[in-house]
């Protein structure tokens, strides 16, 4: 098998020569015979969506043969708060395709990421990850169409003044700025290179518009955005992402935070997610050059069930100091085309039909060339409280939905939106439109509200749905209000 690998590919992926996808036991054994690798490390995520760790020290093939088939049992009662004590078993088993060396083991280690099981050997029904995967799979089969996501990830880097220099940008003036004025691109640069080792398809990284000095120390915002992928490897990417940029930090001494808000007048950190509907190889977002009416229809469901997505996607009190106008942060249900005042926008899609790379590069093949795939739609309510699991079920579900509304391009036509919604003279327009909820508690009760769609398919069971209500009421918080 003749296959040209990157510097930055997945190890397992250019030993093996295939595809993680196709990834089984015997090549894990093989791999970790052949790498002399010691340790075999179980890892999922908890109920506060950070990955968690079971370490194994390998000494011998039996033993590995034993932990890959059958997994370990964990106590699912210090993982999630809503397993009782007196019933709280659950294996793990490994998902080969996850396979990584990590890259923070101080001895030879292989890590893959697990999925749960009860104690009668089924998925655990209250499981992000295992609603994901009936998500994706109901999609296809209602649809006969691939449901696929894209992420933006967004953080801030904390560092001390000296790493400002003589250099500074200008407050919330960082949106791709370069060395010297930005102080952390080779750090965002080594996290993009060890998210890549370990699967993740990044797009692209670089400085956000959030920069600011406060009590001696440098705050920079980072972007980094993964390129489109089924739903189930772009909620795994996110994990080990977060996991990554945390750990480099540690060892280099910074400070980083995913929260949607740390401080009042400055730009917020949101996870947009990307979007798009894939059929036979084609974008079923574009026909002739323009938004096809199952893009329309999509967005219509993102519409409608927009105020309970916020159940999934924003489950922290300050998710919604992030949603305020005049922050590039959405507060109303609308959408627009490069707008980014709005809630879903239609970010350029490359359907301008003309051949610009030629116009400047005179020596480039002047044909036409189709680059319809990259259209997308994004939602830009998200942040990194969400769990990204659930999340993407939420928004595979609620453009299922959409798919099927017999209104939907009535409800598309309505809802548009080709303004800035939050300038003085569109005040009116601005009234006309559904607000988003305002706190974890609004967003319970939009979910309660619209939980009949989410569990109509069974992909979100009701006691799922009953411990994302409960967990959002945890919560005691003022509503966030804002002059119109």
């Amino acid at each position: 098998m003749n296959i040209t690998y990157l510097p930055n590919t997945n190890e397992l992926i250019s030993c093996l020569e295939k595809s993680p996808a196709e990834f089984t036991k015997f090549d894990i054994i093989n791999f970790v015979k052949t790498r002399k690798i010691e340790f075999v490390n179980f890892m999922y995520p908890g109920g506060d969506h950070k990955l968690k760790t079971l370490n194994f020290v390998i000494n011998s093939e039996d033993y590995l043969n034993s932990i890959l088939t059958y997994g370990e049992r964990v106590d699912g009662s210090s993982l999630f708060p809503y397993i009782e004590a007196g019933n709280s078993d659950l294996y793990v088993l490994p998902r080969f395709r996850t396979a990584f060396i990590d890259p923070f083991a101080a001895r030879p280690t292989l890590a893959m990421l697990c999925s749960f099981f009860d104690r009668k050997g089924n998925p655990l029904e209250t499981s992000s990850e295992f609603t994901l995967r009936k998500a994706d799979r109901i999609f296809t089969e209602k649809t006969g169409m691939k449901f696929q996501a894209m992420v933006e990830l967004e953080y801030y880097v904390t560092g001390s003044y000296e790493h400002s220099g003589a250099f500074a940008a200008p407050d919330q003036k960082g949106y791709h700025e370069s060395a010297p004025y930005a102080h952390f691109n080779e750090f965002r640069k080594e996290c993009m290179a060890h998210i890549a080792r370990v699967g993740g398809q990044i797009k692209y990284g670089h400085n956000e518009v959030g920069n600011f000095m406060f009590d001696g120390k440098l705050y920079e915002q980072n972007e980094i955005e993964f390129l489109p992928a089924d739903i189930a490897q772009t909620a795994d990417s996110m994990l080990l992402a977060q996991w990554i940029i945390r750990n480099l930090a540690a060892q280099r001494g910074l400070d980083i935070t995913f929260a949607p808000k740390i401080a009042t007048g400055k730009a917020g950190s949101g996870m947009h997610v990307h979007l798009r509907i894939m059929k036979n190889g084609v974008n079923q977002f574009v026909e002739d050059g323009k938004l096809s009416d199952t893009a329309r229809r999509a967005i219509a469901g993102l519409i409608k069930l927009a105020p309970s997505i916020t159940a999934f996607g924003n489950m922290r009190p300050s998710s919604y100091a992030r949603l305020v106008p005049h922050q590039e942060a959405p507060t109303n249900v609308c959408w627009g085309d490069s707008n980014r005042s709005v809630l879903i926008r239609v970010p350029l899609g490359w359907t301008t039909c003309k051949n610009m790379l030629s116009e400047i590069n005179p020596l480039e093949d002047r044909t036409q060339t189709n680059a319809e795939f990259k259209q997308t739609v994004e939602i830009r309510s998200p942040d990194a409280t969400a769990d990204i699991y659930l999340l993407l079920a939420g928004l595979s579900t609620a453009c299922a939905y959409g798919l099927q509304m017999p209104d939907a391009l009535e409800v598309a036509q309505a809802t548009y939106v080709d303004v800035n919604i939050h300038r003085e003279e569109n005040r009116e327009k601005l009234r006309m439109l559904e607000k988003l909820p305002t706190s974890c508690h609004e967003s319970a009760e939009k979910l309660n509200e619209q939980r009949a769609i989410y569990q109509a398919d069974g992909i979100f069971t009701p006691k799922l749905i009953d411990n994302i209500i409960h967990q959002l009421n945890t919560f005691k918080e003022e509503k966030t209000t804002y002059a119109l």
